[in-house]
């Protein structure tokens, strides 16, 4: 376990400076007065690379770089132009081959990383006991939850490990991930405090996961991520939704069931009592005195 949570900390590491070239490559075109990335998401991609590659080899006419561009680039022609009319020098052509062989090359690691984390759960699942469950079955159950990745899967897996039973509850593993917030209590109230320090490795990749499930549709984290975005603010919502995540992994990494999602519509299925109770809350804190009174309907 220690050897391939070595290796998914070290292919975050190589993800981490890839980004930074694709910046350095954006930041040249920049200085170019290019302005590739505002008309191409991904400027790695296939029409993107076309590009630059041509731009090393000499071609600087706007229009020539703009016929390599794939068709299903959601950009005009007249966009593309006007984003690759710009003064490119050879220095600038320089800069991008350097800094695209040395994506390519961290791009090569990054594959004989992959290759190797699944070569290492094999022997893992070799290694097991008859009784074991297979932690690759394990990573495929964890990879059922939401904006989990087939990459995330390993990653977390790895790093909180096969035995939940060190820890006794979902919150003691959450607290000590690092998800739950501080104590800050004083003269009997409780204050905002700041998350706790935890497991930074672990926290960072939930708190990925917590973004790409928040853009499922029709899934329980995007409700919760809305829910409670307008009161909480999106930095602490999502770190609830990422909280959210590892409670459901360890339950899954416990028991070995897949994951059940309680679906957009949970929040507005909960009973009357709690939705009332909730804005009789905001009504107090707004300076109102509430009393309720059920209607002929309700009673």
């Amino acid at each position: 376990m220690q050897e391939l949570r070595a290796l998914t900390r070290t292919r975050k590491q190589l993800v981490r400076e890839q980004t930074r070239h694709v910046q350095r490559i954006e930041k040249t075109l920049a200085e170019a007065n290019i302005k590739l990335d505002s008309v191409i998401s991904d400027i790695m991609g296939a029409s993107g690379r076309r590009i630059i590659e041509a731009m090393i080899a000499g071609v600087r006419q706007p229009r020539k770089l703009a016929d390599l561009a794939s068709k299903q680039i959601k950009a005009t022609p007249k966009e593309l132009y006007d984003a690759l009319h710009g003064r490119l020098t050879d220095h600038h052509r320089f800069l991008l081959e350097l800094h695209l062989r040395q994506w390519d090359g961290l791009d090569d690691t990054i594959r004989k990383i992959d290759q190797e984390i699944d070569r290492r759960i094999g022997c893992m699942d070799s290694e097991a006991g008859a009784n074991q469950v297979p932690f690759r079955t394990l990573i495929e159950l964890v990879y059922t939850v939401p904006g989990v990745s087939t990459v995330a899967a390993p990653a977390i897996s790895s790093e909180i490990g096969c035995d939940m039973g060190r820890f006794p509850t979902a919150g003691h593993l959450v607290a000590w991930a690092g998800l739950c917030p501080g104590q800050n209590e004083s003269a009997g109230k409780r204050k905002s405090s700041r998350l706790r320090k935890g497991a930074p490795w672990l926290k960072t990749m939930l708190v990925q996961c917590a973004w790409a499930a928040k853009r499922k549709k029709d899934s329980y984290y995007r409700a919760q991520f809305f829910h409670l975005q307008s009161r909480r603010g999106p930095q602490k919502a999502i770190c609830a939704v990422a909280a959210s995540i590892l409670t459901a992994i360890y339950h899954i990494l416990k028991d070995g069931t897949e994951h059940h999602d309680l679906g957009a519509g949970y929040f507005d299925r909960r009973p009357i009592e709690v939705k009332a109770s909730r804005l009789v809350t905001r009504l107090k804190k707004l300076g109102f005195t509430v009393q309720l009174q059920p209607t002929v309907e309700a009673a």
